[in-house]
């Protein structure tokens, strides 16, 4: 076994690329040697309170002991198999579970490794869907200004094209339909009016329910989704729920579809689906859609398959996560969570160069006129004993479900300083 390389950072700091970031101006990153409950642990032995639960996955908190007892077990009997050709009980479970957990017939799961590679597989399906059935033309796909669907090729031609953070590679691929989201009568009637002009090329609408997370944590109601249910069912069109961030309770109820009483064609699920311990993914479709593609023909078969696909590892994780979603005692965690965030952060409505403070479920966001200093911002929360890592012009909060009040309090009242109101 190697020995612990005490110069690890210093070492790896020439050859690491990190997200999200200028590698030649951007500070460095905080070093994290172990996490517990909802805190991450550094090198030099401070604790920070994580706002953000690893980007939106570790919604149990770190190193739940039950789901780190299923991947020991899972880990001794069968660390990964190829899924081609091959089947194992742990992903035909977290199938079957999905399925009864999902409203509607949204039956049949297709396992990857990110969330982004889910979106591309349910765009895939989509477009697929109407070639295996005759319809020609259906190439495009309409999304969502302040929408947001991940960092691969076809998933940056659904973002926000200015907000999404690839406007360096507009015309590298084919352009999609952006619109605004119908928020009231006149902006159904606006989409629907678009549908009527170039319905015929779209295969899908894809949106994210409730909340655009990564393009400002930007809400809107049950009924913008019900608007798009009937939409899509008026122009033939297939209609995606990316519920990769507002899935397993992060919104309040299980799934952000639940709110408005619908269900869509295809929904992807990744981030809090293993409690964030592992990479897994899903693009969960409805049996009309799996129809499609059953046939005598080879090629009306759905072509795909990521060499990790249903990794018995994280699929394990996964049930394990569900297991605990399944006690429903997160239900009156996230109730909690979420008076807490609203009490702390309505006092940053006083803040200077604050539009808005807002809070769905355990998601607390104050937003501002400008974009915020994210690397200074984020140096300055570590400083109060905090990991917040702002956003555009966003300071937002996705904390751990079970993250004590306490550790509540310090992350509103770091949120607090920071703008300036106490």
């Amino acid at each position: 076994m190697a020995t612990p390389d005490p110069d690890w950072m210093t070492r790896g700091a020439a050859h690491v690329w990190r997200p999200y970031c200028q590698m030649q101006t951007a500070r460095p990153p905080l070093p994290v040697v172990a996490t517990h409950g909802a805190r991450l642990v550094l090198a030099d032995g401070r604790e920070l309170v994580d706002g953000l639960a690893s980007w939106w996955t570790a919604c149990h908190g770190y190193n739940h002991p039950h789901i780190a007892g299923a991947l020991t077990a899972q880990i001794a009997r069968m660390p990964h198999v190829m899924f081609g050709g091959l089947a194992h009980e742990p992903a035909y479970r977290l199938a079957t579970r999905l399925a009864d957990l999902l409203p509607g017939d949204l039956n049949h799961a297709f396992f990857a490794e990110s969330g982004s590679v889910a979106v591309e597989i349910a765009m895939k399906m989509a477009l697929q869907f109407h070639i295996n059935r005759g319809e020609q033309g259906r190439t495009r796909f309409l999304s969502f200004r302040g929408g947001y669907h991940g960092d691969t090729l076809a998933t940056m031609t659904v973002c926000d094209p200015e907000e999404g953070m690839h406007s360096l590679f507009t015309g590298v691929m084919p352009a999609q339909v952006i619109a605004d989201l119908p928020r009231d009568a006149a902006g159904e009637a606006a989409l629907d009016a678009l549908l009527t002009e170039r319905g015929p090329e779209i295969a899908a609408i894809l949106v994210e329910p409730l909340v655009q997370g990564a393009g400002g944590m930007l809400l809107h109601g049950p009924d913008t989704l019900r608007a798009l249910r009937r939409l899509a069912d008026a122009h033939g069109v297939l209609l995606i729920f990316d519920e990769i961030f507002t899935g397993f309770g992060r919104t309040g109820s299980m799934f952000a579809m639940q709110a408005a009483g619908i269900e869509p064609d295809i929904v992807t699920l990744s981030k809090a689906l293993t409690g964030g311990t592992l990479p897994l993914s899903a693009a969960v479709a409805s049996s009309r859609v799996f129809q499609a593609f059953l046939s005598d023909d080879p090629e009306a078969a759905l072509m795909h398959g990521p060499t990790y696909m249903a990794n018995p590892l994280a699929c394990a994780a996964a049930n394990a996560s569900l297991d605990l979603f399944e006690d429903g005692r997160w239900r009156a965690d996230v109730a909690r969570v979420s008076s807490a965030l609203a009490e702390g952060l309505e006092p940053c409505r006083a803040g200077k160069g604050v539009v808005d403070v807002r809070v769905l479920g355990a998601i607390g966001v104050v937003e501002f006129a400008d974009p915020v200093p994210v690397g200074d911002l984020c140096a300055r929360f570590a400083e109060a004993g905090v990991w917040i890592r702002p956003m555009g012009k966003v300071i937002y909060l996705t904390p751990a479900f079970m993250t004590p009040d306490a550790d509540l309090a310090l992350l509103t009242r770091a949120v607090r300083q920071i703008v300036g109101a106490g």
